[in-house]
């Protein structure tokens, strides 16, 4: 036993007959009915104190465990706030209208249930369609899906917002031009009156019904370049069957789909 050691065992001795003294100066002083009661009071005080110790002990531990569930619910977050920005860093700029595909969807189906279900109806009472005469068409953008469908050698460096890009303003062309078709021909100007002529003249048996642009429309609407890149854009759009090219009279035209 080196020195350390044996000086903490002399200690400990020594604290044990400290203790043992105090024990027996309490006891005779127990005896004295004088100093009994102070005694009791000091019992009573003292449990007490360790009553309340124990509800400290148990406050603390269950602040330890609600700290441990907070911690939880802040890695949760952070998740899910890194999931937020990755989302918000990679929204692409033109999201497909799936309400308007949804409904598109729904009057196909409506229009097979009438032809399979309903009786035919005398040509005297079809209900007229005005309500739909004036509504242009649009093209759907293009899915992420879609666009990786499309063949390498096709897309070149042409991104999926570029092509977006290109259907919007496809759109705008497409808005525009129907505008002026669905104008009374008293309320044009002159040159409005020019090109609804001009779009008349362009149509043909296969366009009818249809809605379609020409390359001139981009010109005269957009700011888009008709140029070999946009070519290939349309080549893409082809190919995702958003439109489809109808020629005659050496004239291209893009129909929607």
């Amino acid at each position: 036993m080196n020195h350390c050691e044996l000086e903490e065992v002399t200690q400990h001795i020594n604290d044990k007959i400290s203790m043992i003294k105090r024990l027996l100066e309490l006891r005779a002083v127990a005896k004295d009915p004088e100093k009994r009661g102070t005694l009791l009071k000091i019992e009573q005080e003292v449990s007490a104190i360790n009553e309340l110790l124990d509800r400290f002990e148990r406050y603390v531990g269950q602040q330890r465990d609600l700290l441990k569930h907070l911690k939880d619910l802040e890695e949760f977050f952070q998740q899910d706030e890194q999931d937020v920005h990755h989302l918000k860093n990679n929204t692409p700029l033109h999201m497909p209208r799936k309400g308007q595909q949804t409904a598109q969807q729904e009057g196909q189906v409506a229009v097979q249930s009438r032809q399979t279900d309903a009786p035919p109806a005398p040509q005297d009472q079809a209900p007229p369609r005005k309500s739909q005469r004036n509504q242009i068409k649009e093209m759907e953008f293009i899915t992420v899906p879609e666009f990786d469908s499309i063949p390498t050698y096709m897309k070149g460096r042409i991104t999926y917002d570029q092509l977006n890009a290109a259907v919007q303003s496809i759109n705008t062309a497409i808005t525009a031009k129907y505008k002026i078709l669905h104008q009374p021909i008293k309320t044009l100007n002159n040159a409005s009156r020019m090109l609804q002529q001009r779009f008349k003249d362009q149509e043909t048996k296969d366009t009818k019904g249809q809605f379609f642009i020409v390359e001139q429309d981009i010109r005269e609407f957009t700011q888009m370049k008709v140029d070999k890149r946009f070519g290939s854009m349309l080549n893409m759009l082809r190919h995702c069957q958003h439109l489809k090219e109808v020629r005659g009279g050496g004239l291209a035209r893009f129909i929607l789909l």
